[in-house]
Formats: structure tokens, C-alpha cells, sequence
């Protein structure tokens, strides 16, 4: 009470309606950001998948990476394992799922993971140099193709990927 008494006598009403607005907004954000980790704000997966042509001759059966041995699994949306070597998908960048900013970027991580296993594991593939053959962790850089479609682009296109820009994009 003694806040609003001196608010008064002082003329410092602004300063009340500045802290209640500011208590507003926080409480208005935190709303927004839980109401938007709905599942339904997750992007769907395309109905077709491209079809294998003659250049592709790679194929396995995928499973998500576990602590194991890893040999062909899916890390993340954009890093798989294939005869027990590593490959990051070249040219995009997914959400994370081991460090995620925020619920969101969770959800986002884990359903373009899901969709990574589902397009490696629907048919022969193949695996395209850039420019660069390894990234700093030494991972081997490949763009993943498929009836020369970019699989990545299929993941950018579904919402669960972004082209790479040579930096990691905030998805909170």
C-alpha cells in the first residue's frame, strides 16, 4: 500500500501502469509460447514421396540412432549413419533435439527426425558431394537424393528444415 500512497503523492501513477503492463505482456508471452508447442502447429509430411531412379543405389533399413553401435540410423533430421560412417545432410539445418532452446524447437526436432527416417527408409538413394567433403565434426557432407530430388529440399519444403545459411536459426 505504501507503493501506491507515495505513487500518488509523487505523481508516479505511469511507473503502476508501466509495471502492470510489463506483468501483462510477460504473462501474454507465456501463454503464446505454451499455446504454441500444439501439435497441431507441427507441419504435416507431403503425400509422395520421389521415386528411386537409376542413379540410386543406396539403401538400408533405418532406425533412430540408440546408444549402441551405430551403423544405419537416424541422429536428428539433418545427421544419419550409413554402413557405420557419419553423414550431415548438406545444404539445411533442423531443429535441434539433444540442445533445444525451447519446447518448440523439441517438437519441431523430433517430427523432422521421424520424417528423415521415413524418407531414407522409402527406397534407394544416393549421396552427392559439395563442396566441402566434412564438417568441423568431422561428419561427411552430402546432400541425400532421390529420383534427383534433394530430400532436404523435401524437408524444407514441409516446414521441418531451413537451407543452410551458415548459422543455426533460433526455432522458439
Amino acid at each position: 500500500m505504501n507503493l501506491f500512497r507515495n505513487a500518488r503523492r509523487n505523481g508516479g501513477w505511469a511507473s503502476i501502469a508501466i509495471i502492470a503492463a510489463s506483468v501483462a505482456l510477460v504473462i501474454a508471452g507465456l501463454y503464446l509460447r505454451l499455446a504454441d508447442t500444439d501439435e497441431s502447429a507441427i507441419p504435416q509430411a507431403a503425400a509422395t514421396l520421389p521415386e528411386p531412379g537409376p542413379q540410386d543405389t543406396l539403401q538400408a533399413d533405418f532406425a533412430l540412432c540408440s546408444s549402441a553401435a551405430r551403423r544405419d540410423c537416424v541422429v536428428d533430421g539433418d545427421t544419419f549413419w550409413l554402413g557405420g560412417e557419419k553423414y550431415r545432410v548438406l545444404d539445411i539445418n533442423t531443429p535441434e533435439t539433444s540442445t533445444p532452446r525451447c519446447d518448440r524447437e523439441l517438437a519441431l526436432g523430433k517430427a523432422a527426425t521421424q520424417r528423415l527416417l521415413q524418407l531414407l527408409n522409402g527406397g534407394a538413394f544416393s549421396l552427392e558431394s559439395g563442396p566441402e567433403q566434412t564438417d568441423r565434426y568431422g561428419r561427411k557432407l552430402r546432400r541425400v537424393m532421390r529420383g534427383g530430388q534433394s530430400l532436404g529440399d523435401i524437408l524444407v519444403a514441409e516446414g521441418l528444415a531451413e537451407k543452410w545459411k551458415g548459422f543455426r536459426r533460433n526455432w522458439c
